[in-house]
């Protein structure tokens, strides 16, 4: 056992375990504890007698000495001879320490002068020479203990709960109760080891180039400044979750070589009146003082937001007094102090204008979601680290298969597919271990053992066929890839679609998705002669489209080019609406006359191909998932594809024209032109 623990490892970190202080304060308290009970020299107690037996002994001239302590208690020192005697050797005394230092007894005495008078009248009647002596030692820690040991337990539980307090809230490195009002930011430098570089950062092309802009600015600052031109203060980085703003900045410090102090924005909120802007101010002064340098605000919406508005209460709001401290520390800078400050919100709209004038935050970019170039670059830098993945991977595919995906999301899909295959006792993660992944992440995990009557099967059946085959017939809907009646998540089926990703909608296409949309409840209208509550997800999307037509978008001919979008998000802290009751009532008729015109063109096209709905929902009852290719097998081609090859052929065909008949052509076009131009001057 001894040379297995001589041979263990260090720890990986190689740090040594830290020292407790609280070591400390536990040795003071035994050093007092020992000094209280073990002050007099003594480590042994003398044994008690009572008053008749001392009397006894000092009859029988056995005690050499009594000492009156305090004139309440008596020590008895016996001869040396008496110690030897057979009467006294088993009295408790410990004799480790010199001979006369340790009394040999000791008892209470009760009334002074009654026991003055009994032990003189023995001393005078035996001639004896024991002697009486009065002592009052003073015995200082013994005194001072009892008050000082409760006082000392107070203090350590009182410095422990606000060690604990400042710990939770940030009250600085260590959690130390002074350092509250300290900045809690992290400081990365050039010793710190960042692996993140933008290298590692795939898609945000803009975003990065506008970034290393700044990382040129703070490493070659005389490029920019001997032309006249300033660093730019403030860069505030603006995206849905997910799309890489946080690892765009850590890009930054792996980049810049310079101190880069990262932080949150709730760092700065603490429940202690003036500590937020105790941190701002402590925060900058760290940052001047290592310029040049970069500041890094997380999720800066929980300090930023616009003042008197929402959850602030005045003047006296301590985020709205942080929010006041930043506000003056970044349109404190010098021209040279080459300080710049990063932030990153999704929350744009919420922020407060003073924050996003210009001097503050001179760089507004806008980190979006990754389009399908970018999508496989992210894909490509998270496969990386699956060590063991089919060689025939089409990554494209993903790229295409995960529209709206952000970073983060495609990340989860890559570490899911790998939980799945694992899950199937896999070696290697495959395609189809991607596809369930996204199937996942979407919809939630299958649950195939949820009870389910036949007859509320063959509901979603037909409910989810009327989907499949109203998106078919229509051009502008979003391409169809698998039909499914297996319960995932809240969904108890799902017909799955591509969406094209467009940069700009067209009215038709919004149509064409809204009346798919409704293909579900129409299919059980003519299938069922009833409708259940299966459409509510269907309803709330048509809903929301209908009514982003005609108020924010102005697709509506009786409302006219109106809008009722305030982008600058203002409204939301409004009481009153953008309109009158009365166009507040057309509004909601044109969104109920838009909504039914599309229900009733998905319930014109299921009559004309029920016949066919009702052939996909049979297959889909059976196999109860189906794809694109079972589809095509009942419905043939989509008409509008049809339509497309035959006018491709007809623009074939006359291209393909001889050259004699192109120049019989040629000539009776040129004759009827001649005619024409007789006509005319007749």
């Amino acid at each position: 056992m001894a040379a297995n623990k001589n041979n263990r490892k260090p720890k990986p970190n190689g740090k040594t375990p830290k020292f407790n202080s609280y070591w400390i304060f536990l040795g003071i308290i035994l050093l007092f504890l020992g000094i209280n009970f073990f002050g007099e020299g003594s480590f042994g107690e003398p044994k008690t007698i009572t008053p008749s037996q001392f009397e006894k002994y000092l009859e029988a001239g056995d005690i050499e000495k009594v000492e009156i302590l305090h004139h309440k208690t008596a020590q008895v020192f016996l001869k040396s001879e008496a110690k030897e005697s057979s009467e006294h050797q088993e009295k408790e005394t410990k004799e480790f320490l010199p001979s006369g230092k340790t009394p040999d007894y000791t008892f209470e005495l009760g009334d002074l002068q009654n026991f003055e008078n009994r032990t003189g009248e023995i001393i005078a009647k035996n001639n004896l020479d024991a002697e009486i002596t009065y002592e009052n030692p003073s015995n200082f820690w013994g005194d001072l203990l009892p008050f000082l040991i409760p006082l000392g337990l107070f203090f350590l539980i009182w410095i422990f709960i606000m060690r604990r307090m400042s710990g939770a809230a940030g009250g600085g490195p260590g959690g130390q109760i002074f350092n509250i009002g300290k900045s809690k930011a992290k400081l990365f430098d050039q010793k710190n080891d960042i692996k993140v570089s933008f290298k590692n950062v795939a898609g945000m092309e803009g975003a990065k180039e506008e970034v290393q802009e700044v990382v040129d600015f703070l490493k070659n600052p005389d490029k920019y400044t001997s032309l006249g031109g300033k660093i730019p203060k403030g860069v505030m980085l603006v995206g849905p979750p997910g799309t890489g703003k946080t690892l765009l900045a850590k890009a930054v410090a792996g980049e810049a070589h310079v101190p880069f102090f990262s932080l949150s924005g709730s760092d700065f909120v603490e429940m202690f009146v003036g500590v937020g802007a105790s941190r701002v101010r402590d925060l900058f002064k760290q940052a001047k003082d290592k310029a040049p340098s970069i500041i890094f605000i997380d999720e800066i919406d929980a300090i930023g937001r616009a003042r008197g508005k929402g959850n602030f209460s005045g003047s006296n709001d301590e985020r709205e007094n942080t929010l006041n401290q930043l506000l003056t520390e970044m349109d404190g800078f010098g021209t040279h102090t080459n300080v710049i400050v990063i932030a990153a919100t999704n929350r744009q709209d919420i922020l407060d204008k003073a924050l996003m004038r210009a001097g503050r935050f001179d760089r507004l970019i806008h980190v979006e979601l990754p389009d399908v170039r970018e999508r496989k670059e992210i894909f490509e830098v998270h496969l990386k680290p699956l060590t063991k993945v089919d060689d025939d991977l089409d990554v494209e595919f993903f790229a295409k298969q995960t529209p709206g995906f952000s970073g983060a999301d495609i990340a989860n899909v890559c570490n899911e597919a790998a939980l799945t295959a694992a899950r199937k006792g896999k070696k290697t993660v495959g395609k189809q271990d991607f596809l369930d992944a996204v199937d996942r992440i979407i919809g939630g995990l299958e649950k195939k053992k949820k009870i389910i009557t036949p007859e509320e099967k063959r509901i979603i059946a037909f409910h989810e066929a009327g989907h499949a085959t109203v998106s078919w017939m229509l051009e502008h809907a979003a391409p169809l890839v698998k039909v499914t009646i297996v319960p995932r998540g809240q969904s108890l089926g799902a017909a799955w679609y591509l969406p094209e990703e467009r940069m700009i909608v067209r009215p038709e296409q919004m149509l064409d998705e809204m009346c798919a949309a409704l293909g579900g409840r129409a299919a059980e209208k003519i299938i069922f002669d009833q409708i259940s509550t299966g459409a509510l997800s269907d309803l709330e999307k048509v809903a929301k489209q209908a009514k982003a037509m005609i108020t924010v978008y102005g697709l509506n001919e009786k409302l006219g080019n109106l809008t009722f979008y305030d982008s600058q998000g203002q409204s939301d802290y409004s009481f009153t609406k953008p309109y009158s009751e009365k166009t507040a009532e057309l509004i909601d008729m044109e969104i109920s006359k838009l909504i039914e015109t599309q229900y009733q063109r998905a319930l014109d096209l299921l009559e004309k191909h029920k016949d066919k709905l009702t052939e996909l929902a049979e297959v889909l009852l059976e196999r109860e998932v189906i794809f694109k290719e079972d589809v095509e097998k009942i419905f043939g081609k989509p008409p509008y594809e049809v339509t497309e090859e035959v006018s491709e052929t007809t623009t074939i065909e006359v291209e393909g024209k001889t050259e004699e008949n192109k120049e019989e052509s040629k000539k009776e076009n040129t004759d009827a032109v001649n005619e024409k131009e007789e006509d005319s001057k007749i």
